[in-house]
């Protein structure tokens, strides 16, 4: 599937080292106010080649609006969103032109299709992200709209939570040829209560979706998450005053259904599977062979994931929003 939402809808397109990335949104409500200046800062935020701790790809990701815009404003119509590539170095992928990277979907791509794009992993690439965080920033620019807001932050990389520290521990997995994961949460505040929808599309199913459905996502909390394992019924429920709730443990969803407090959510980050150390694998004839994936890679993930994490939020938001209005 490349589609994603039920009434705003986003369809992603393009690969790694194709022309262009881009997305086509659906049930965008007409007269909101949108612009390049709306998308481009997400992108930037996204976009690789800003840090020696990012991907050295050199790539401006210019969000360009094909359509679904006239004089500043939705029309109603399908939005078509597209960025240029314009960095590819197509040659230093020629060695998985027949070899699997472990960790990497190239394995399971060649299962399910019988043919992948080896180049830099085609549609498995971190790349075809910026078709979500391109809808994702329309999605913000609605939902701030009504006064919602969302952020992320990281909140370690591989077991260090100091801001230098974990810049340290990233340059020293890069210097080894290696790569480093991490925890990073996101939140909504300002939220409505009476969003989502029981039994099969409860928010926080829909969020966990959205989330897991970020390539490089191994894992989702919300609220207190896996700590409730070891709480008391007592200890982790949200005791409520005629002024609200006193706590948060719930992260803002009780039945699946927003209560109007903070969502929070939190995502694990696997390390980046195309790393320089050598590695055992095989290739596409069944043989066992070494491999040492070359290219221009992140030795960690985590920061450039931060603002696809809080588009994909967004999504599940506003299309959300948008359920909940056709029953109003």
């Amino acid at each position: 599937m490349n589609s994603f939402g039920r009434n705003f809808r986003i369809t992603s397109f393009g690969e790694s080292h194709g022309a262009a990335v881009g997305v086509v949104i659906d049930g965008c409500p007409p007269g909101m106010k949108l612009t390049v200046q709306d998308i481009q800062p997400l992108l930037d935020r996204r976009r690789p080649g800003t840090s020696p701790l990012t991907s050295s790809r050199q790539e401006m990701d210019r969000v360009e609006i094909l359509s679904g815009i006239f004089e500043g404003k939705t029309t109603g119509a399908p939005i078509a969103l597209t960025v240029r590539n314009e960095n590819q170095k197509s040659k230093d992928y020629e060695e998985l032109r027949e070899k699997f990277r472990p960790g990497h979907a190239d394995f399971t791509y060649q299962e399910k299709y019988g043919i992948r794009d080896h180049r830099g992993g085609g549609r498995s690439s971190g790349r075809e992200t910026i078709g979500r965080v391109a809808a994702g920033a329309v999605a913000l620019t609605y939902l701030s709209e009504h006064g919602i807001t969302i952020t992320g932050k990281i909140l370690e990389v591989h077991g260090k939570t100091n801001p230098d520290e974990i810049e340290r521990e990233i340059y020293s997995a890069k210097k080894a040829g290696d790569s480093v994961g991490g925890l990073v949460e996101i939140t909504a505040a300002g939220c409505t209560p009476g969003l989502g929808d029981p039994v099969f599309a409860k928010l926080d199913a829909l969020i966990a979706g959205a989330m897991m459905g970020i390539g490089a996502v191994k894992g989702v909390e919300i609220g207190d998450g896996f700590a409730v394992t070891g709480k008391f019924g007592s200890e982790n429920n949200d005791p409520m005053t005629k002024d609200g709730f006193m706590s948060n443990h719930a992260g803002g969803i009780l039945g699946g259904i927003s209560s109007g407090q903070d969502i929070v959510v939190r995502i694990a980050v696997k390390p980046t599977p195309s790393i320089a150390r050598i590695q055992q694998t095989r290739d596409i004839h069944g043989n066992v062979v070494e491999i040492s994936v070359g290219g221009r890679h992140d030795p960690c993930i985590v920061p450039r994931i931060v603002p696809v994490a809080e588009a994909m939020l967004a999504l599940v938001l506003m299309d959300c929003m948008l359920e909940q209005a056709k029953r109003q």
